[in-house]
């Protein structure tokens, strides 16, 4: 598939008065300037971030509400219910949140809502747990925000709610006791971009201050709540670039059993970074709640004997496994849909509808249809009598504004810009299909339809060495705003040694200017032919290090390469 190379420009004289004041490369300085870091104090906060550089939770809005209403429960002797999502924010705020309130008052207990019985976020049948057994708090955490009926219903049962929620709130807010959500019009919080455990740990800090105990009785929880930022896909900026940093300094010395049973089960590496959080933990724990009950989750992460917390990652490691095997077969299944339907080539979107579908992985597939298909992608299975499924955007396409458009097709829908889940009456499918391609035809530009890499900086192999390597290390962790810097080296030629390994992946061995560097482009053996043209080529890739048999040394990872302009 062919991609569009944006390479990102920056302010010169910023990125000289940075040099001047850093003293370092000034391709670093350019990339840094990008990143909004332009002068020493900001560029000391960002490569040394500090526990103390966390906001006060005090500065958010109905915190000293939160916080009185769980210590009058305390004293009070009530019930308190911690009740999250199905996913990883909503389950590793659970953990944290549970366990924290626990270890003072063991009067609490958590629920994790069925995703297929119960669906997403605050239900009834949950709220109709809590009165049936006694709770009178709820606590919901990565949930709660648009529940406006379903916690007024709690509120005639005589249970009260403290939400605390990431999400965009809509006009009306429900009728807790406290919301804790940055996002309110008139939270005075400076920092708007926590994931629900961000959230639960600003509360566990506000608790840990007014009872005056440990720091540690809230930082105990960093693991969890890096493994959430790694997830929910946040911006790794500002607050969460602290608690990302110092997270997954607890991840590698000294994780939860739940997190460590996980990483031997993976085979996980001993160093971990967030892409390991990202594609070695979270699917693990995502799986659950997609292919099962996610309340496995949550016993795993409070569990505290390793043994115990290893049957608890086996249960998720195989529904993960079964995650997998469906994810492979009904991509499968969709592309030869696409592939035998003659009109399917012309069209700027992918809907495709099978009843048999798992529900759990559509999401997953759909993303899956677009590094194939480059489009927004809706993909449909069969919901008792209803049609339902998640869609999936294209970079700098607004998704939900083009299904808001089709909404009179849909019994219900929601979502945000990329990514989005409706329900729909079988028959309406192709009525919604057309609809769709005919507003995402209205709406989206022909350069949408081509992926985009975005590239930070020209490089020439004479800057690449330990010392550069050594600073683009100290900018991890990397997310969000703040992603592993790309390169692109101009002019560079084939050795002749280069060769496709396993017959999908190319093994580089590459110079430019009599410098050779090795390195490696995982499913990029289509492109081979490029190398045998013996042309000057222009590659785009990042640094990483490589290390066999103790020997360590820098290899570039290939993302995209194509013949010199000019050549």
């Amino acid at each position: 598939m062919q991609k569009r190379w944006n390479i990102l420009q920056a302010d010169e004289e910023k990125i000289n008065l940075l040099r001047d004041a850093l003293k370092i490369n000034t391709i670093l300085c350019r990339m840094l300037v990008q990143r909004g870091i332009d002068n020493f104090e900001i560029a000391k906060q960002y490569f040394r971030p500090q526990l103390s550089d966390l906001h006060s939770p005090w500065l958010m809005k109905d915190m000293d509400k939160a916080v009185n209403r769980i210590i009058t429960a305390f004293e009070q002797q009530e019930k308190i219910l911690v009740f999250g999502d199905y996913d990883v924010d909503g389950t590793t705020s659970v953990a944290c949140v549970f366990q924290f309130i626990h270890n003072i008052y063991s009067d609490t207990d958590f629920y994790i809502p069925h995703r297929y019985r119960e669906g997403y976020g605050i239900s009834k049948m949950g709220i109709d747990f809590a009165k049936e057994n006694g709770f009178t708090l709820i606590i919901s955490l990565d949930c709660g925000i648009k529940s406006v009926e379903l916690i007024a219903y709690a509120k005639t049962l005589g249970i009260d709610f403290v939400v605390c929620d990431h999400h965009l709130p809509d006009m009306e807010l429900p009728p807790a006791v406290a919301i804790l959500n940055a996002k309110q019009k008139d939270c005075p919080y400076p920092y708007k971009e926590l994931c629900g455990c961000g959230v639960g740990f600003k509360l566990m800090m506000a608790l840990t201050d007014k009872l005056g105990l440990p720091d540690t009785a809230y930082l105990n929880y960093l693991d969890l709540v890096a493994t959430a930022i790694a997830a929910d896909i946040v911006p790794i900026t500002g607050e969460n670039r602290v608690m990302a940093f110092y997270g997954l300094q607890k991840v590698n010395e000294d994780p939860c059993a739940g997190i460590k049973a996980l990483m031997q089960l993976a085979g996980a590496q001993k160093h971990m970074h967030i892409t390991n959080l990202v594609f070695v933990i979270a699917p693990r724990v995502n799986a659950a709640g997609r292919m099962d009950d996610a309340r496995k989750a949550v016993q795993l992460f409070i569990e505290k004997d390793f043994n115990k917390a290893l049957s608890f990652a086996e249960m998720l490691h195989n529904d993960n496994a079964d995650r997998r095997e469906a994810d492979s077969s009904i991509t499968e299944e969709a592309l030869a849909l696409i592939e035998n339907d003659p009109l399917a080539k012309n069209r700027k979107t992918t809907v495709v509808f099978q009843e048999h579908w798992h529900k759990g992985v559509v999401g997953i597939v759909a993303s899956r249809l677009i590094e194939t298909y480059y489009r927004p992608t809706v993909v449909l299975t069969r919901s008792g009598e209803y049609a339902a499924g998640s869609a999936r955007s294209v970079a700098g396409f607004n998704l939900y504004e083009a299904i808001h458009a089709c909404r009179e097709h849909l019994l219900g829908y929601g979502g945000h810009f990329a990514a989005a889940g409706m329900t729909l009456l079988p028959e309406k499918i192709q009525i919604f299909s057309d609809a769709f391609e005919k507003e995402v035809g209205r709406l989206i530009t022909d350069d949408l339809l081509i992926p985009e890499i975005i590239i930070d900086a020209e490089i020439s192999f004479s800057d690449i060495n330990p010392s550069l390597y050594s600073i683009l290390s100290q900018m991890e962790p990397f997310g969000p705003e703040n992603m592993r810097p790309v390169f692109i080296a101009r002019k560079v030629f084939d050795t002749g040694f280069s060769k496709i390994v396993k017959e999908q992946h190319i093994r580089f061995v590459v110079k430019q200017n009599n410098i050779t560097l090795t390195g490696i482009g995982f499913n990029m053996a289509t492109k081979f032919k490029l190398l045998q043209m013996k042309q000057p080529l222009d590659i785009v890739f990042t640094i990483d290090e490589n290390e066999w048999n103790g020997e360590k040394s820098l290899q570039l990872k290939m993302i995209d390469l194509r013949i010199s302009l000019g050549a």
